[in-house]
This record gives C-alpha cells, sequence and structure tokens, in this order.
C-alpha cells in the first residue's frame, strides 16, 4: 500500500472505534497492520480533539461527535458478492424499463433519518464524472445502498483505490463495478490526442493505455478497454485483492448507454 493511501485509510480509520477498526484491519489483511498501529497510536479521541466532549468512542472523532455504533444496512442486505451485482441487475432493469419501486424503500425521509448515523452500502463504484451519469438513479438504488467514487475516464488514483478500499473492506460493500460510459469525452480526447486546457491533459496517462489496444478511431472499443485497464489497476490492490481470494468480493465492470440507460457488463 502506497504512503498515500496509508494517510488517507488511516484518516477514514480515525472515524471507527476501536471495535469496528479491528474488524476492519481483519477484513483488509495485507498493510492493515500498519494502519491498526497508527490509528492507536493516535491514542483517542481526547488526543487528538481534547476539547471535544464527545464519548462516542472512536479512536479520533475530530470534533464530529457522530457516533458510528449503528450502521445500517439495505431493508434486505445481498449474503454475498453474486447476489450483490444481482441486486445493481435487477435494479438496472427497472430502471431501464421505466418501472422504479412504487414505494423505494431506500429513497426517501425515513431512509435518510435512519442512515444519518452509518452507512452499510452493499455495491461500490468507480464512475466517470459524467452528468449524465448518477449511479444511484440508473441501478434504482437509494441513500446508502451504494458507495460511489467519481472522476472523469472513471481512472483510478491513489485516493480512488484508498477510497473503494475504504468501502469495501471497512463498510462492507461486496461487489464493486467500474463503470464507464457511451460517448466518454475523456476517452475521445485521449485517443485525439488534441489540446486542451489547464491540466485536463493529465487524464490521457491512465486512459492512453487502453486507446492502443482498441482499434484506431474506436471510441467505443476503447471505452470498454478502458473499463478493463481500470479494473486491473485496482485488482493491484493487497485489500482488494485478499477480499476477492477470500470470496468477500467481486469486481465486475460496465458501460451505460447514455441513450437507452442500460449497463452492459464487461467481464
Amino acid at each position: 500500500m502506497s504512503s498515500r493511501n496509508v494517510a488517507t485509510a488511516l484518516r477514514m480509520f480515525a472515524t471507527l472505534g476501536p471495535s469496528q477498526a479491528g474488524e476492519a484491519s481483519a477484513m483488509m489483511g495485507t498493510g492493515s497492520a500498519l494502519l491498526a498501529q497508527r490509528a492507536a497510536a493516535l491514542g483517542g479521541a481526547s488526543a487528538v480533539n481534547k476539547g471535544c466532549s464527545c464519548r462516542c468512542g472512536r479512536v479520533a472523532c475530530m470534533g464530529a461527535c457522530m457516533p458510528m455504533r449503528h450502521l445500517h444496512a439495505h431493508p434486505n442486505p445481498p449474503s454475498d458478492p453474486d447476489q450483490a451485482l444481482e441486486y445493481l441487475r435487477e435494479g438496472n432493469k427497472r430502471f431501464v424499463n421505466n418501472k422504479p419501486h412504487d414505494s423505494h424503500p431506500t429513497r426517501n425521509l425515513d431512509r435518510v433519518k435512519a442512515t444519518a448515523a452509518g452507512q452499510k452500502p452493499f455495491a461500490a463504484f468507480l464512475s466517470c464524472a459524467d452528468s449524465r451519469v448518477p449511479v444511484e438513479i440508473i441501478f434504482d438504488q437509494g441513500f446508502g445502498d451504494v458507495f460511489v467514487t467519481r472522476v472523469a475516464g472513471n481512472i483510478v488514483t491513489n485516493e480512488i483505490t484508498a477510497s473503494l478500499e475504504f468501502g469495501t473492506a471497512v463498510l462492507g460493500s461486496k461487489v464493486l463495478m467500474v463503470l464507464g460510459h457511451s460517448a466518454c469525452g475523456a476517452v475521445a480526447a485521449t485517443m485525439n490526442g488534441a489540446a486542451v486546457p489547464g491540466v485536463i491533459s493529465s487524464l490521457y496517462y491512465s486512459i492512453s493505455p487502453a486507446c492502443k489496444k482498441a482499434q484506431a478511431g474506436d471510441v467505443d472499443g476503447a471505452i470498454a478497454e478502458n473499463v478493463k485497464v481500470q479494473m486491473e489497476q485496482l485488482k493491484v490492490s493487497p485489500v482488494l485483492q485478499g477480499l476477492v481470494k477470500e470470496g468477500k468480493l467481486k469486481i465486475v465492470g460496465g458501460v451505460y448507454d447514455l441513450a437507452t440507460g442500460k449497463v452492459t457488463e464487461i467481464a
């Protein structure tokens, strides 16, 4: 685990109680011992924020005063990665058929209140930042159901990896989907190699391997290849890799069609 990932994960560990941190450490496997030691070294909430009167018992509450004792899961949480993936398939099918839940169990104010003190998402995503790809909606899910990271071109960075390690190893997501979409501007721009303002071209480095694998001018092919490339990048993580080997996580890919709403899975 890189030093940047360790730092990010440590900050996340700091929001957990001692028992939760221990459980998360056990699930995360390789690299987690360092995180657990670093978290313990913080010396509790008072060592970080001595002025806080919070008694939540977390390692470092940082004054947030929001206990995480009650992690509200999906009303019918999936029992394994296969069932979690099936939940996503069923949700996207409802969306495509324009038949969302009439009375959605996790998309109302009651659910907002129920998840205010904690979260237990059953799925995690690395999605493009495109405004036309609202993950919760296209899979017909609600508050607290999915843990979503988004960045243009759905590329893997240290921060993205750290966030997804947290969403799976700590929060318990059982399926992780890399989600690309049709007509992705980031992939098209990388393939064209056109000049762009600011630091937008920094995205090219992570996307260019996919463009090289696709046929010249085949943007759709490059989009699919990019999903595969980013999936492989995530599998480098010892944490995610360990969860997959233990049967606790499945890493999959998909491409969302902007015109139809359908998500086509990529092996």
